[in-house]
């Protein structure tokens, strides 16, 4: 069920408790975490804290921790899945789900008495009514009794005989009619896979509501929200729309603290609205403050893009846009902070002037920056970039050590390993665009039809760096918006990418991306994960769900066992499959297959079976 009051039936239910904490491993569930975090330290909350990436991690880790805890905090995880039955837990356990994905499932919302959902209520959920879903047994029992006494012969007259039959006749045609009904009511309530609110956002309100919102809260806060806008996990609407709910908190924060001396403390944090600075520039320039003004351009998706920079005529047009700007190629090749003053003055007005005339009428955000100190300053765009590849870093041995080390470059008394993130964040943006620019140069990008595919081969240079779904997601989004920019052909400018990177070579494993055509609608949708599951199912490939955004709509059966560990399966193909928007109305599945925007499908098949999927795939989206 929602929970009205997060104070009352959350926060003070668990204040005197000893808690279990799962953490999905995503910025914003971080940011969330740490909130949290802060909200039991100051109350003095005993809590047990466990990242989870997916559905078996956090059923052994439930397993393994369910005799010592009776309340669960669930953050990112959960909501969208039934969560008793698959972890089958005791009667007596209670769980706090706080979920950006949808939508939420509907056994959770009716769930009186395990499932507490820390859900906001503005959002638009659209939840079916209970009867419409629900029946009750009593009439059913009845009517399997009734049909026991079919074969008996009665002892009531023939007319009483088929007023029986013709009551049992009409209780079955309703029962296929409600069956019907709550078919088509499920499928247009699951149909569509979106992210709700930033759970960072939910865990402040929380925080302000008790009068104990901090600096430091409503930073992570604001760069939960910068995560789900960095990964287009929300549409620019719904962006704009909580950008200027922080705002609020903001000015109310520097308020509060304009007379205050540690206002000009060396550890104070300042948070500030770039939008409308006339001072400090908020360009659509990755890292561009940590970075030099070139190496910015060149490594951003956007102006990469429209640039075409992996062509010798990019790389002139690039030098007439810096010529057209007014900027020497020896102050742009310098880290930004080194720049003249003057020229960075007036930066954000001559770059936003030139770029009109190159095509780029986007080239200012919304966004917030933070100040540590005097010497240290961050967009929250730059701490979301450093944190992803923290987390997804290869050089940590474990899951858990990328975490942790993610976690802790949130805390401002742990710059360096944000700093440290950063350093990799430009690494992985190098490499990304290096790989575009391979894969359009080679001609990789081809077309099977009803969508394109690119495939990444073993020894391709960074090619470790694409081996999660989020970073292989981000290169392919990069790499589709590259290459319409490149192609005149106009069909293909409308076709979706699926995209392939080696995961292991030790188990033949290899990890696949769909993600939707490239095109201009804001509440874009995708049919990938549908796809993907008919396609495994039609080649009979053996499959693992191991995701958290899909497990709605493919842990369906109650007697689906848990999938197998990954390795105890043989060399296979894991597939993720990034959801987004149809290009067209004739964009999808037959067979009650249902679209699915804004999230990540991930399964595993037999390596030998590739090709036969694909060839699945192909006629599916034919």
């Amino acid at each position: 069920m929602f929970v009205s009051d997060f104070r009352k039936e959350f926060y003070e239910v668990v204040q005197s408790q000893r808690v279990l904490l799962f953490v999905a491993s995503d910025v914003d569930a971080l940011c969330a975490c740490k909130i949290l975090q802060a909200l039991f330290q100051c109350d003095h909350v005993q809590y047990t804290l466990v990242p989870v990436s997916g559905w078996q991690e956090l059923e052994t880790a439930f397993l393994e921790h369910k005799e010592q805890f009776r309340y669960f905090i669930l953050i990112n995880c959960g909501a969208n899945v039934d969560l008793l039955d698959i972890l089958q837990p005791d009667e007596e356990a209670v769980f706090f789900v706080c979920d950006t994905h949808r939508p939420v499932n509907v056994v959770n919302v009716y769930s009186d008495t395990q499932i507490r959902l820390l859900i906001k209520q503005d959002d638009d959920l659209e939840v079916p009514a209970y009867e419409d879903i629900f029946r009750d047994e009593e009439e059913d029992e009845e009517h399997s009794g009734n049909e026991g006494d079919e074969g008996s012969e009665p002892s009531e007259k023939r007319t009483r005989l088929e007023e029986e039959i013709a009551a049992q006749t009409l209780k079955r045609r309703q029962r296929r009619e409600w069956e019907a009904r709550r078919r088509d009511v499920l499928f247009d309530y699951e149909q569509y896979e979106y992210h709700g609110t930033s759970a960072a956002m939910v865990m402040f309100d929380l925080a302000w509501l008790m009068s104990k919102d901090l600096s430091d809260m409503l930073w992570w806060a604001i760069v939960g929200l910068t995560d789900q806008w960095v990964q287009d996990k929300i549409t620019q609407v719904k962006y704009v729309t909580d950008v200027g709910v922080l705002q609020r908190h903001v000015s109310r924060h520097s308020h509060r603290h304009e007379d205050e001396a540690h206002a000009l403390s060396v550890d104070c944090a300042r948070i500030s609205f770039e939008y409308d600075s006339l001072t400090r520039p908020s360009l659509r320039l990755a890292l561009y403050q940590h970075w030099s003004l070139h190496d910015s351009l060149c490594n951003t998706c956007y102006t990469a893009a429209r640039f075409k920079l992996w062509s010798l005529h990019g790389q002139k047009r690039l030098q007439e846009f810096l010529a057209d700007v007014g900027l020497p190629l020896k102050q742009v090749k310098q880290k930004f902070q080194s720049m003249d003053v003057s020229l960075k003055e007036n930066l954000r007005e001559m770059i936003e002037e030139s770029a009109n005339k190159f095509g780029m009428k986007d080239m200012r955000v919304q966004t917030f920056s933070v100040h540590f100190g005097f010497k240290h300053k961050f967009l929250a765009s730059d701490v979301v970039f450093a944190t992803m590849s923290l987390m997804e870093s290869p050089e940590h041995g474990s899951g858990t050590d990328s975490f942790t080390q993610a976690l802790d470059s949130l805390s401002r008394g742990n710059l360096d390993k944000l700093y440290h993130g950063l350093e990799l964040a430009k690494r992985q943006l190098r490499a990304t665009q290096q790989t575009i620019a391979s894969c359009l140069c080679t001609n990789l990008v081809v077309s099977q039809g009803p969508f394109l595919y690119c495939a990444l081969m073993e020894g391709t240079p960074d090619v470790a760096l694409f081996s999660k779904p989020a970073s292989l997601s981000l290169l392919s989004r990069h790499l589709l918006k590259s290459f319409v920019c490149s192609t005149k052909n106009r069909r293909c400018k409308l076709l979706p990418l699926v995209m392939a990177a080696p995961l292991s070579a030790e188990q033949g494993t290899v990890t696949m991306v769909g993600i939707p055509p490239e095109t201009d609608s804001s509440d874009r949708k995708n049919f990938f994960g549908r796809a993907f599951e008919k396609a495994a199912e039609g080649t009979n490939s053996r499959a693992l769900h191991n995701h958290f955004d899909l497990s709605a709509s493919w842990r369906r059966s109650p007697q689906q066992q848990p999938p197998p560990p990954i390795s105890d399966l043989r060399p296979e193909v894991v597939l993720a499959g990034w959801q987004d928007t149809p290009a067209s109305p004739g964009w999808g599945l037959q067979g009650g297959a249902a679209w699915l925007p804004h999230a990540q499908a991930v399964i595993e098949l037999k390596a030998e079976d590739r090709s036969k999927f694909l060839d699945a795939l192909v006629t599916l989206l034919s």
